[in-house]
């Protein structure tokens, strides 16, 4: 059976309806009460073998009497499904959420069931037997595929207002369940300005617009957003893997936001108490969350292109805390701060947001040429570059007053805060 966490490399948003999600937020309901409950937020691609996240959500969700709901409503529905009667090659709602059962059960769950929603059986969304099997888990888990489909079954399409079902899962959440989910499943999550779709190099050139557009490299967004579990930023997924870091930069500047979790692979962002003065977060797995923070940042456009200065990037790892409301990162006391002993420059890195364009090109560009920095006393500020030109874009990392590292063997960087960026063409 395939269960593919990331069907491309952007967020996808596809088919109709996106017209009526495109106005302006909604007033203040229920979608922007603080709840009790916790997310669980995976930047995609997460591993059948994933002790420490699927044991996290098992645990918030009960331990050995956790009863998991599973929702993998952005599959396509088995009448799309080519392979729908081969168990080895199907990719459909029911196959994967049985897969996601079976994974729960195997982590140690009591019981884990699919809850029967997907674009050919959109009713059920409605339906009251559905809401009373809702009613019956302790947690849920929202798997990956094409997000608007999730927009389309559990929140009207057009209407984009909460189901049955989505307001049983939300009232879960309210009164202490874990909401969980990966890739589509985390992005789901967002609130106001969800992204939509895009790669970074045409999104630092061009900029964003409301939507989801045919091109993939287009940078689109849904002003409505998503269920809105999680508004003390704007989420993306797949980051360092698919090099989004200037995407995010770029959608967070034009919509006017000041953050951005930028989830990676096989991680998860683990928020308690979501949408209170007491929301905090915890990183939980072996790569990482960039939170960044454009507080202070200046965009401007010019004749030579769209520019960015003194954003600011932290990168947090396994066991690292966020506090969002005082913006503070509390690392992990078993991590030591970084005393820099190399003496060599930093590598040149001439593809810092790996282009799809490029086939030479390797994940996590950005991330290392950041680490790297942090590694040596032979300069406080490096350069790099994207792959394309006409503009080409120079990425400056400084380690500007308030930066740290932080590392866990004593020799690497591990965990960096407050890293400065700016973003020039050329």
């Amino acid at each position: 059976m395939r269960v593919p966490s990331a069907p491309s490399r952007r967020a996808v948003l596809a088919g109709g309806l996106v017209a009526a999600l495109l106005t302006a937020a909604a007033p203040a309901s229920a979608a922007a009460r603080p709840h009790t409950g916790s997310l669980v937020l995976v930047g995609g691609a997460l591993k059948d073998d994933n002790t420490q996240v699927y044991g996290e959500i098992i645990k918030r969700a009960g331990g050995p009497q956790a009863r998991i709901g599973i929702i993998t409503a952005a599959s396509v529905p088995e009448s799309q499904d080519p392979h729908a009667d081969d168990p080895d090659r199907c990719g459909n709602s029911a196959c994967n959420g049985a897969h996601y059962a079976g994974l729960f059960k195997r982590h140690g769950a009591a019981d884990a069931q699919w809850i029967p929603l997907d674009t050919d059986h959109v009713a059920n969304a409605d339906s009251d037997a559905v809401v009373a099997q809702v009613e019956s888990m302790t947690g849920f888990f929202f798997g990956g595929g094409d997000q608007y489909r999730y927009l389309t079954t559990l929140l009207r399409g057009d209407e984009h207002k909460d189901s049955k079902v989505l307001a049983a899962i939300r009232a879960k959440l309210a009164h202490g369940a874990v909401v969980s989910g990966s890739s589509a499943g985390a992005q789901i999550a967002s609130g106001p300005d969800m992204v939509s779709g895009g790669e970074s190099y045409e999104s630092l050139r061009d900029g964003s617009g409301p939507g989801y557009f045919d091109d993939p490299t287009r940078l689109g967004y849904i002003p409505r957003g998503g269920f809105g579990f999680l508004r003390s930023g704007l989420v993306d997924t797949h980051t360092g893997a698919y090099g989004r870091e200037g995407r995010a930069l770029r959608l967070a500047s034009d919509t006017g936001r000041d953050r951005v979790y930028a989830l990676e692979e096989n991680t998860a962002l683990v928020v308690d108490r979501p949408g209170s003065n007491h929301e905090h977060a915890t990183v939980l797995g072996p790569n990482g969350v960039a939170v960044l923070d454009l507080r202070d940042a200046r965009a401007h456009d010019s004749a030579n292109g769209w520019s960015l200065r003194r954003a600011r990037y932290s990168y947090l790892t396994d066991g690292d805390q966020y506090d969002a409301r005082t913006w503070t990162p509390r690392v992990h006391p078993a991590k030591q701060p970084l005393v820099p002993a190399a003496t060599t420059p930093v590598p040149a890195n001439t593809d810092v947001f790996h282009s799809a364009a490029n086939p030479d090109g390797t994940p996590y560009s950005f991330r290392t040429t950041a680490r790297a920095l942090a590694s040596t006393r032979a300069q406080n500020s490096a350069t790099a570059t994207t792959f394309e030109t006409g503009p080409r874009f120079t990425v400056s990392l400084t380690k500007a007053r308030g930066f740290a590292a932080f590392t866990g063997d004593g020799t690497s960087a591990r965990t960096l805060i407050a890293l400065q960026i700016d973003i020039t063409p050329h």
